[in-house]
This record gives structure tokens, C-alpha cells and sequence, in this order.
């Protein structure tokens, strides 16, 4: 038992190993309404960590530091990963635009650096609250006039005065945005101003059809302790409601007028990996489109190429606002299979910003290689071909085999466990061959031409990509892989 046990901790020695040394800079928000605090998380993971000292960021005021350790351990692929990091957590408060600096951080010895951060000072758009009002309910919208498919965002700011305790959780009905495309964004903002709290609610709202358009109010509910009702303590237990309706919002539509792709200032740009590869290599495209507006609705044409299989993801499309306007980031890649030389055909698309501008996927020519090479040979005069290379010499060796003579009765025992064998086997069920294992490459180059035909089709095409570019948690059921190469050999 005492020598398993020191196997057991010999092998743990042996497979543990520590994560890289490094060091990394993250703010809790990057746009803060004045008057409210900024986080700045500084975590280095190693040992021996020396943090900068920090009196203030940028010249902005520190309000309280504190620090934090942690030890991770984890097992990947039979090793025994162990993660020790150390955080180091500043508060302080912008007064201005400013830039966190780059800050050292000394891990065993070694002088590592955070990356700077821009954060941004916002001015609230909520209205201040009258008098000393409970709580205020407003909705503004960022424009009252948009045009078909040009999306805006509406704002809900919900006011709480710092005082009071609440005894049951807000009651908040969202206005009516049935005639609008809808989404509510990830970003929701909490702050302090003045003798309230605010919260912001925000939505991204997409018109479809022209008109003029009423959103209705927003609606609260907030339950206070009633100190009317007490109990034997003098302890409040009834809850007094008080409810009140945001006001309500015109949007005017107007038809665009144009024919375009997307609405709003963007830029594109796109990437080839590589305009040579091997023969049933994937050459990968990516494009990106981001700037002001959405592209929830934007959709890119897949290719059709002759001779080529071609396999796209779903689109990547992140959203965020800033002072109050939508900013999208579109990423998209697309890989390109083939066995012989291929075009990638150029795209254009037509942006509406006030006036129609183009933007375009420049065209490509990918160059496919050889993947063997071939050897040198030249022709003598007299018609014979002769190789470059030597052919080596061979020692030729006679091998002797001697036979020795086999008895009768050990040949006529062969004979009958032979019969005997055969009797066996006639009387056995039939066994089913099972067919000859094929590559998952062979089956991914057969899928893909398939994939438009049927949603599983496509689901197992994605899985054998993805194994063959070393994702190794992807699973493969083999029954139905052959099942489905099968149907379309």
C-alpha cells in the first residue's frame, strides 16, 4: 500500500506543471457616468508577484485598494495543471476621459506589463427627478425620425431614491414594442446620481415598414415597508405599493427609398490565410464589417463554386452603444476545399449612410500544389529513359529450404480435422461481414457536397471539420457516419 502511494505521488510530481507566467488589466466598466466609480483588476499568475505601487490612475483619484489570491487546479489530458494567481483590485473615480497607463508587474523576477485601457466619462440622460419623488419612470428614444430598416435605441431610465427599502422586488412592464424588430441589449447600465439610483434599460429596435408609430409607456411597481403594520418586535411586515407609467414616445418612418444591403457607417475588410495550399487543404476567408448600425439583419451570400466545396459558420455579430449609438462588429469565415487550382469570386454590397456607397470582397486565385514530388528523368538518345538516381546494388542470396518427409498418418489427421472444421462451420449462423473501414476525410469530401440537402448532413459535416483541424472534444458517431456516407455513394 505504502509503495502504490509513492508510485501515486511520484506520478503526480511527474505530470504537474504550472501555467505561464502573465498578467492581464480588466476594467469593470470602459464608459462610467460622472460621479461614479471605476474597478481596475490587475491578476498576474505565477509565483514571487511584486505589484506597483498606485496612488492614483491617470491622475484620477484611487478610493480604497484591496487584493485577492487563488489556486486552480485542473486535469487535461492525464496532466495535473495547477493555475496560482494573485489579484490586485483599485476603485478610483474619473473626473475626464483618460487612458489606464501600462503598469509592470514583477513575477518570479521577470517584469511583465499590463495592456492600457480608455475609459470614457458619459453624461446621464436621465432627467432629473422633481422634487423628492420615490421613484421616476422616463423613456427617450435616441431619434424620432428613422428611416425603414434603420435601426435606433430606446432608453427606459428607472430612478430610486437612495433612501428606501424596498420590501418586494420591482414590478417592471416594458413598453409595447410589437411594431418594431426588438432586442435588448447585453449592456445594462447602474449608477448613482445625485439622491438616486438610476438604472438604464435598453433596446435596439429595427422598423420594417413605413408610418408613424406610438410606443406606450413603461410601467413600475415598487413595494415599500409599510411602517404602519408592525409586529410584536416593532418590526415592519406590510408592504405599501406605489406604481407609476414612463411617458410615451412618437417614431416617425420614413420609406429609404434606395436599394441597400445595410444601413449605417461601416468599413470591411477581408483576409485570405493564404492564396497557396496543398491539394484538399482548407483555405480560409474571413470578413469583418463593423461601424454605426446594425447588421442583425445583414446576411452574406454563401458561394457556389464548381469543383470546390466550400463550408461557412454562422455569422458572429456583436452590438454595444456608446452615448447612445449602436455600433456592430459582423465576422464571418468561410473555408475553401479543393484539389486544382480555384477563383474566389469578388462580392460587392451597397451601404445607405445619407447617400449609397459600395463595399467590396476583392476576388482571389488560390494556387493549389502538389502535395508528392516527382523524380527527375531525362531520355537518352537512342529512346531509352534513365533515371537521375543510381539504382542501388542488390546482394542476391540463395536460400536454402529443406523439406523433411512427412509421415502418412500425420496427413491422413489433417485430412479429417479438415472435414471435421468444415462439418463446424456449416452448422454455425451465418456471420454478416462487416465493411471495410473508410477515412473521415474520404467521408467529409462526400458529406459536404451534400450538406444543403439535410440538417444532419451539415451537423456531421461541422463535427468532421472541426476533428480535422485538431478539436479534439468532437465526437463521431461511427454507425451513422457510415449510414449517411453510404446513402450518397
Amino acid at each position: 500500500m505504502v509503495k502504490v502511494t509513492k508510485i501515486a505521488i511520484l506520478w503526480m510530481v511527474l505530470c504537474f506543471s504550472l501555467h505561464a507566467a502573465s498578467v492581464k488589466a480588466t476594467v469593470d466598466t470602459i464608459e462610467v457616468v460622472q460621479g461614479n466609480p471605476v474597478t481596475l483588476r490587475i491578476k498576474a499568475v505565477g509565483d514571487d508577484i511584486v505589484f506597483p505601487s498606485i496612488r492614483d490612475v491617470a491622475g484620477a483619484s484611487v478610493l480604497g485598494t484591496s487584493s485577492s489570491s487563488s489556486r486552480n487546479m485542473t486535469m487535461i489530458n492525464g496532466k495535473v495543471a495547477s493555475e496560482v494567481s494573485q489579484t490586485k483590485i483599485i476603485e478610483f473615480l474619473p473626473e475626464a476621459n483618460l487612458t489606464i497607463p501600462s503598469y509592470e508587474v514583477s513575477i518570479e523576477g521577470k517584469a511583465y506589463r499590463t495592456n492600457p485601457i480608455k475609459i470614457t466619462l458619459a453624461t446621464s440622460q436621465a432627467s432629473a427627478t422633481q422634487g423628492n419623488a420615490l421613484f421616476s419612470l422616463e423613456m427617450k428614444s435616441s431619434k424620432q425620425s428613422v428611416h425603414v430598416g434603420e435601426p435606433f435605441v430606446l432608453t427606459v431610465y428607472f430612478a430610486l431614491r437612495r433612501d428606501v427599502q424596498l420590501s418586494q422586488e420591482i414590478r417592471f412592464t416594458p413598453p409595447d414594442l410589437t411594431a418594431f424588430v426588438s432586442t435588448t441589449t447585453p449592456e445594462q447600465k447602474a449608477y448613482v446620481k445625485g439622491n438616486y439610483q438610476i438604472q438604464e434599460v435598453r433596446y435596439v429596435l429595427t422598423p420594417q415598414q413605413e408610418g408613424n408609430f406610438s410606443i406606450a409607456p413603461a410601467r413600475a411597481k415598487v413595494g415599500v415597508a409599510d411602517g404602519r403594520r408592525r409586529d410584536i418586535f416593532g418590526m415592519s411586515y406590510g408592504t405599501k405599493w406605489y406604481q407609476k407609467a414612463s411617458n410615451g414616445l412618437n417614431i416617425e418612418v420614413r420609406p429609404l427609398g434606395v436599394d441597400a444591403d445595410m444601413i449605417g457607417k461601416f468599413r470591411l475588410n477581408a483576409t485570405l490565410d493564404t492564396p497557396k495550399a496543398k491539394a484538399n487543404t482548407p483555405v480560409n476567408l474571413t470578413v469583418i464589417i463593423e461601424g454605426e448600425g446594425s447588421l442583425e439583419n445583414f446576411e452574406y451570400p454563401a458561394y457556389e463554386m464548381e469543383g470546390v466545396t466550400v463550408y461557412s459558420d454562422d455569422a458572429t455579430i456583436k452590438t454595444s452603444i456608446r452615448n447612445g449609438r449602436l455600433f456592430s462588429h459582423y465576422t464571418k469565415t468561410f473555408a475553401f476545399i479543393a484539389d486544382g487550382n480555384f477563383s474566389i469570386p469578388a462580392r460587392t454590397f451597397r451601404m445607405y449612410d445619407g447617400s449609397v456607397k459600395t463595399l467590396k470582397v476583392n476576388a482571389y486565385e488560390v494556387e493549389i500544389v502538389p502535395s508528392f514530388t516527382h523524380k527527375n528523368v531525362s531520355n537518352t538518345p537512342n529512346g531509352v529513359v534513365h533515371s537521375n538516381t543510381q539504382a542501388p546494388k542488390v546482394k542476391v542470396v540463395e536460400k536454402r529450404v529443406e523439406v523433411a518427409t512427412v509421415a502418412w498418418w500425420m496427413l491422413a489427421l489433417a485430412f479429417v480435422a479438415g472435414m471435421l472444421f468444415l462439418w463446424v462451420v456449416q452448422k454455425l449462423p451465418t456471420l454478416k461481414r462487416t465493411p471495410s473501414p473508410f477515412k473521415e476525410d474520404e467521408a467529409l469530401k462526400i458529406l459536404y457536397a451534400h450538406m444543403s440537402e439535410d440538417a444532419t448532413v451539415e451537423a456531421m459535416a461541422r463535427k468532421l471539420y472541426a476533428k480535422k483541424n485538431g478539436d479534439s472534444s468532437v465526437t463521431i458517431d461511427k454507425k451513422e457516419l457510415r449510414a449517411m456516407v453510404e446513402r450518397f455513394r
